[in-house]
């Protein structure tokens, strides 16, 4: 059983709890200093028990839980961005402390599938100059950034396979768009917890690719296999990796 300490105990946090027990995972300590029954601050102590440590915290504080748990000698689980400009710090910290890390834009298991549809389906569009390619994704109104780091991921994946493609484009267009250029546009209202769709385009036919997320239990079952991998491995590695692993 892999032994578990939480940063950040918001509704992933909480889900991730839930499910804990039902894939062979226990969690022994919670960190979130916004909550008074749990512990306010990481230290050696609170993480003694713990094989793997997971964040789902803020942004605001995401860079500083890295530093201070691996460290600390931990394996950390990482589903918070916002820190992807310390990449190269942090895999030097990683390699520096022999500790495991992995982290993500997105913990579910069907969405990294799901891009290894896209990928897939971007090669072969890309061989039909009849088709053009665009993306659009919606998310509840509480979500604070736009693109998503979903939509990123998912235009850079059709970026990589095309040959028509070079550039993306997320913001609104008051303008045609250029041939080069995808245009992957945002909306925010509701409560839709997050829905993405691909689409390529001719004249005679569209053809949509969705992936549409029903609940949060599909990412805390993302990270809580992600423990289960990273427990006894060192280095740094990242979600799509460790989908790449078990697939092949």
């Amino acid at each position: 059983m892999t032994k578990l300490c939480l940063i950040g105990y918001g509704k992933m946090g909480k889900m991730i709890a839930e499910l804990a027990p039902s894939q062979d995972c226990e969690v022994v300590s919670i960190v979130d200093p916004s909550l008074a029954q749990h512990h306010a601050l990481i230290n050696a102590e609170v993480l003694a028990g713990a094989d793997v440590c997971i964040d789902f915290s803020h942004p605001s504080v995401v860079l500083a839980n890295i530093r201070q748990t691996v460290a600390l000698g931990k394996n950390l689980v990482v589903g918070t961005t916002g820190w992807n400009a310390h990449l190269e710090e942090i895999k030097t910290l990683v390699q520096s402390t022999g500790t495991g890390f992995l982290h993500g834009a997105n913990f579910s298991i069907g969405m990294n599938l799901f891009q290894r549809v896209i990928a897939y389906a971007s090669t072969v569009f890309d061989k039909f100059e009849a088709y053009d390619s665009f993306g659009y994704e919606i998310h509840h109104r509480q979500k604070a950034d736009s693109p998503s780091g979903t939509a990123i991921e998912l235009a850079n994946t059709i970026l990589g396979q095309s040959t028509r493609k070079n550039s993306a484009v997320f913001e609104k267009l008051d303008r045609r768009p250029e041939p080069q250029e995808l245009h992957f546009a945002s909306v925010r209202g509701g409560y839709v917890p997050g829905t993405h769709v691909l689409a390529f385009d001719s004249e005679a036919d569209t053809i949509e690719l969705t992936h549409r997320v029903r609940s949060r239990v599909g990412f805390a079952m993302g990270a809580l296999l992600s423990a289960r991998w990273l427990q006894d491995k060192k280095g740094f590695f990242t979600f799509a990796e460790m989908i790449s692993e078990i697939v092949c």
